[in-house]
């Protein structure tokens, strides 16, 4: 509570203020009653600017309620379900508040899914109205969910029929709110899918406050700033951040799309305390080279939070020593939620660290007994926290261990207590016998000055099971040899480590939220 106090996220209210906080809180929910408490706390101050322009605190509460108004004249209520596929702006935020506070579930699909998975998910997941932005009618003719579809429209976007379109459905609901549902609808967030078809990882409205607690008791994000987005909000990582930005009654700043010099740009002109970015986001943001991150003032800036995939050691060093001490490296999971959380001071004595656990949370590394493992052994990852996993919606769920749960992830704790995550336990590769974790020859390599990306993969080899294969993105002019990749990793690591193959190419594959496709990897022939 008192890192909440001291950011702002609580404040000191007139009585009758108080009063209605509580009264919201209680009716809808912490997710739907956001952007009304919001609204009563902070009102006339700028919630969103994106695209389109810029929304208060109050005008977003007003638009989730009318949205929540047009879901129930649709026929939705508590047991339906929204899908939810849009790039970054108000839309998708303000549906998910209006389903919230129906009692209606939503689904944040992924805005790369091919119209099979799409098909797939929808069907699983039981949509029965997706909200989505017109960019994607391609993708969408083939769904018909039972109460349709509501397209959001951008910029030369052309409008179609009046039962389609998001605006036309918003003229015509009442305003206010629908009157609060028995219990609010769930949060169902979807698994990165880099091993297989993504799931459905449903929560019930948190129990606490121990998320935003978790975070500010080791950021120092206050209220009424600004938070600049990277990631896609259908993602944990952007999603958690545009969340606790809205409660402390800070500006969201949302684009469609991410470039580097933009995010940039936009905290010197909103002079912005946080952004919010996958590592790869990082990595453009450094390959923009010293005179451009130079010509701005980023001065403003305070957090860089950084998750969603590993975080290289050599690329948070370097985004401190060019930005300040402002990176904060979360470890967790759409099954765990927030596991540990790594401050600069924590990533300047050991960068690739994920950090300590975080306030709630319960870090184990077990070995193959089940015991705990001493400090500077390996073992699986057992993570467990105040916001637990309910199981997929597909079926099944993940190993569990004394209440923790497994995180599918092989690492150590140091000395200190700080976790280090050595790879997915489906990504380690036995060659001739010996494990390798791919993630540590990507580290070694991405430190070279002239490498800007690298992904290691394992490949089938008849005399010794498997072989690694690294790819590798080079640095505009710069001329490094396959030999030379070789070389650098058999002076630095284990001879069974070093990559048989190097295949240069002009990108790494990766998912919305950098994470690597591995399997993609697997299966492209070297040219």
């Amino acid at each position: 509570m008192a890192a909440l106090a001291r950011a702002g996220y609580f404040g000191v209210e007139p009585p009758g203020r108080t009063l209605e906080l509580l009264r919201t809180l209680q009716a809808y929910g912490p997710f739907g009653a956001t952007p009304r408490i919001a609204a009563l706390r902070h009102g006339d101050r700028p919630a969103i600017r994106d695209e389109a322009g810029e929304i208060t605190f109050a005008e977003l509460d007003a638009l989730a309620g009318r949205l929540a108004n047009a879901l129930v004249a649709r026929g939705l209520g508590p047991g339906s379900t929204i899908g939810i596929l849009c790039r970054n702006h108000r839309m998708p935020l303000a549906a998910a508040f209006a389903a919230s506070r129906a009692g209606i579930s939503a689904v944040w699909l992924n805005t790369a899914f091919s119209a099979p998975q799409l098909r797939e998910v929808a069907a699983r997941e039981g949509v029965d109205l997706l909200v989505h932005d017109a960019e994607f009618d391609g993708l969408v003719a083939g769904l018909a969910p039972r109460h349709g579809r509501l397209r959001c429209l951008g910029e030369g976007d052309p409008a179609t029929t009046a039962a389609d379109d998001m605006e036309a459905a918003l003229a015509a609901a009442g305003t206010g709110t629908p009157p609060p549902p028995a219990s609010p609808g769930r949060i169902v967030l979807l698994t990165s899918g880099t091993t297989g078809t993504p799931k459905g990882a449903p929560r019930a409205e948190p129990r606490s406050l121990t998320i935003p607690g978790a975070l500010l008791d080791r950021m120092p994000l206050r209220a009424r700033e600004a938070t600049v987005i990277g990631p896609p909000v259908f993602h944990g990582t952007g999603l958690v951040l545009a969340l606790l930005t809205l409660a402390l009654g800070s500006t969201l700043v949302l684009r469609r799309h991410f470039d580097p010099a933009r995010l940039l740009d936009d905290v010197e002109r909103h002079r912005a305390t946080a952004i919010c970015v996958v590592p790869v986001m990082l990595q453009r943001v450094l390959a923009l080279g010293d005179e451009e991150l130079a010509r701005r003032d980023l001065r403003s800036l305070r957090v860089a939070f950084c998750a969603g995939a590993q975080l290289p050691g050599d690329v948070a060093t370097r985004t401190m020593d060019r930005l300040g001490d402002v990176v904060y490296n979360l470890y967790g999971s759409t099954e765990v939620s927030v596991a540990t959380l790594a401050t600069p001071a924590d990533l300047r004595a050991a960068p690739t660290t994920v950090g300590r656990p975080a306030l709630g949370s319960r870090v184990r590394v077990l070995g193959d007994d089940g015991r705990e493992v001493p400090a500077g052994r390996s073992g699986r990852i057992f993570v467990g926290t105040a916001s637990p996993f309910e199981g997929y919606t597909g079926g099944g769920g993940k190993e569990v261990v004394d209440g923790l749960l497994a995180t599918g992830d092989v690492g150590h704790l140091d000395a200190a207590g700080r976790l280090h995550v050595e790879g997915r336990d489906d990504d380690m590769i036995v060659s001739g016998g010996e494990n390798v974790f791919p993630q540590e020859v990507e580290e070694l390599l991405l430190a070279h000055p002239g490498i800007a990306d690298v992904a290691a993969v394992g490949v089938q080899d008849d005399a010794f099971g498997q072989r690694l294969r690294a790819f590798v993105v080079l640095d505009p002019g710069a001329v490094v040899t396959g030999e030379q990749v070789r070389d650098l990793v058999r002076s630095n690591l284990a001879a069974y480590k070093v990559p048989r193959e190097v295949a240069f190419v002009e990108e790494i594959p990766r998912n919305p939220t950098g994470k690597i496709l591995r399997r993609e990897l697997v299966r492209r022939p070297l040219s």
